[in-house]
């Protein structure tokens, strides 16, 4: 399965013009390649060194500077330079994607840290129909094989900025010499603060010139926009396009740094997708696309929405959740701590009677209400692992969050039109809405995840009052889901958008899922997909992992460390098997993981039960 160089001629454009004039140099020669309207242009590039003290992968930091509690600093907290966003920008993504707590394995067990130096090529990308572009960023270490010539292409998890997915595949690929190309998908922390007509500019440090800005919408009155809510696009929809435009912006970048050794093409490259979360729906939808430019899929943890027995759409049951799920955890023993149940159990009882004043729940008294939620919940598909661990994201408002966000950007509303009458600004003490600061500015793009609250940014809700302030509001988000009216049925043609199709035949897939994953449970989205998949003939692979839950980084909390098992070693692993398969190896087969969680010990190979290589058949 090896591919054969294919020369032709290629178009060797500067770092200083679009890849328009030279597209097709970096697509297969047939044509079914690519849609015929995936004409890709690039701008905004850019290039950069990093060696010595500041590598590709930690930015110099190293495990230790990435385990401080507190971030890079800025040497003028107002004014921060390129090298100190982006030094800032890994520092963050890393922690909050990987366990790299001590005992934990991460270095050592599994995973790399060590120092890659190498070149970035940056650009802005845009699908044809779009308003508005999305990141892209290839790695290209200095120690690329140029006579194994690898691309890893990635999209970033959640809403996460460019560097979102380092610790996913900048830490498989780059020590293998791969380059590494990444995309934002359309997300990302391009905020722009419209009262203070600021953005963020592609070296990631604000920026008042709207025309340096990487978003700056029109018609912004206040508070604070963000590419993903707000782009007018539904970036969702086009996320599978977004990472093949990464790809080609990888051919560009390596003719770019081995001129001598071009044509960097397709067919001479191997390249394998790979992400977790809303990454690992991007690569899943990459899959589909025509042609054979894409060499194998590993996804884990995705969020995927198929039509298929049991699948549902990430706004349904989050907007279920953010209602029901508080009241339910009354009657689920032994949560995760945090949170902490004593100090949220007021909280949740009075969304109990909320429920009940609203026709929601049945009963008279908290526990038959919170009965009554989590018999609603489990009837519509929710496993007690993934309630318990649902329970983070109650306490930290994840599904309020994302719903918030989900609705605006399925049904492209702008960012004062909200349908809810949510809005994103700074907030003061009592959660009114506020001017931001220049030093909170400083840091959007480096801290936050994509997605508020967060990184000083909070979600303006709409007036609240009464026991249970949020429910209004949380009612309007579920309404937009279950409704008819003329914003729910915008909100419901942006979610059938995003619905996926089949891999492509022959394509190896393999998807990894935590069995106890309490934001994207794996049966509303890889049981499905792999499923209706596998009965259509497709070569996709599922390994499911008891004691894995959705967020490696909350396992530095040690009841998480205690009773969850990380979900990268087993995404490592199995990037490792694809590429053993792509060189002639077998298929890694359907696995459920004998996992074990370690209690208070530190994490060992007998903890992970990593599944092995199926053996090759004897020749």
């Amino acid at each position: 399965m090896t591919k054969i160089r294919m020369l032709r001629p290629l178009c060797l454009a500067t770092l200083a013009l679009s890849l328009a004039a030279c597209a097709g140099s970096a697509m297969r020669s047939d044509p079914a390649s690519m849609r015929g309207d995936d004409a890709t242009m690039f701008s905004a590039q850019r290039t950069s060194l990093h060696r010595g003290d500041d590598d590709l992968l930690t930015a110099g930091l190293g495990l230790a500077g990435l385990q401080a509690m507190t971030p890079p600093t800025f040497a003028d907290p107002e004014r921060p330079l390129g090298a100190e966003a982006r030094r800032r920008a890994l520092w963050a993504n890393w922690r909050g994607i990987a366990d790299l707590a001590p005992g934990g394995g991460y270095g050592t067990l599994y995973g790399s840290l060590a120092a890659v130096p190498g070149r970035e090529f940056h650009a802005l990308a845009t699908v044809p129909g779009a308003s508005q572009p999305h990141r892209v960023l290839v790695q290209v270490p200095d120690g690329f094989d140029r006579t194994r010539r690898c691309i890893v292409v990635t999209a970033s998890s959640g809403s996460r900025g460019i560097y979102g997915a380092i610790a996913v595949a900048g830490a498989w690929g780059l020590p293998k010499g791969c380059a590494v190309a990444y995309t934002d998908k359309g997300a990302g922390t391009d905020y722009f603060d419209a009262d203070a007509g600021i953005g963020i500019a592609a070296d990631g440090t604000p920026s008042a010139d709207r025309a340096q800005a990487i978003f700056a919408p029109e018609g912004t009155g206040q508070g604070v926009a963000f590419k993903h809510a707000h782009s007018g696009d539904n970036p969702e929809a086009d996320w599978g396009r977004h990472v093949r435009q990464a790809a080609e912006f990888a051919l560009q970048a390596l003719g770019e740094a081995y001129p001598d050794d071009a044509p960097f093409d397709f067919d001479s490259t191997r390249v394998i997708a790979v992400g977790i979360s809303n990454g690992g729906g991007a690569v899943l939808r990459a899959a589909e696309l025509e042609g054979d430019w894409l060499d194998a899929v590993v996804a884990g943890e995705p969020s995927i929405h198929v039509d298929a027995p049991g699948a549902r759409a990430l706004y349904d049951y989050t907007t279920e959740a953010a209602l029901l799920m508080p009241c339910a955890l009354l009657a689920v023993d032994n949560l995760p701590q945090p949170p902490l149940t004593a100090q949220v159990a007021p909280l949740w009882t009075a969304r109990c009677a909320s429920l009940r004043a609203a026709g929601l729940v049945e009963g008279t008294d908290p526990a038959s209400q919170s009965q009554s939620a989590l018999q609603t919940l489990r009837a519509n598909g929710w496993t007690d692992g993934a309630l318990r661990a649902g329970a983070l994201s109650v306490g930290f408002d994840l599904w309020r969050a994302v719903a918030v966000t989900y609705a605006s950007a399925y049904g492209r509303y702008s960012a004062d039109a909200h349908p809810c009458g949510y809005r994103y600004s700074a907030q003061g003490a009592d959660l009114a809405r506020r001017a931001a600061t220049a030093t909170e500015r400083a840091a959007w793009w480096s801290d936050g995840s994509g997605i508020p609250p967060g990184a000083g940014v909070g979600i303006v809700d709409p007036p609240m009052a009464g026991p249970d302030p949020v429910l209004p509001g949380l009612q309007c988000l579920r309404a937009l889901a279950v409704g008819d009216d003329a914003d729910a049925r915008r909100v419901q043609t942006g979610i059938a958008e995003t619905r996926a199709g089949l891999p492509r035949s022959g394509l190896p897939v393999v998807v990894v899922h935590g069995v106890d994953d309490g934001l994207i449970p794996m049966a509303f989205t890889s049981v499905p997909y792999v499923t209706t998949a596998q009965a259509a003939g497709r070569e996709v692979r599922l390994w499911q992992v008891p004691h894995a839950q959705h967020f490696d980084g909350f396992l530095a909390l040690p009841d998480y460390a205690a009773r969850y098992v990380p979900l990268l070693p087993y995404v490592y692993a199995a990037l490792d098997q694809v590429d053993a398969h792509l060189d002639g190896g077998p298929l890694p087969a359907d696995a459920v993981v004998g996992s074990t969680p370690r209690g208070g010990a530190v994490l060992d190979g007998s903890h992970l039960a990593v599944p092995t290589p199926v053996a090759a058949p004897a020749r």
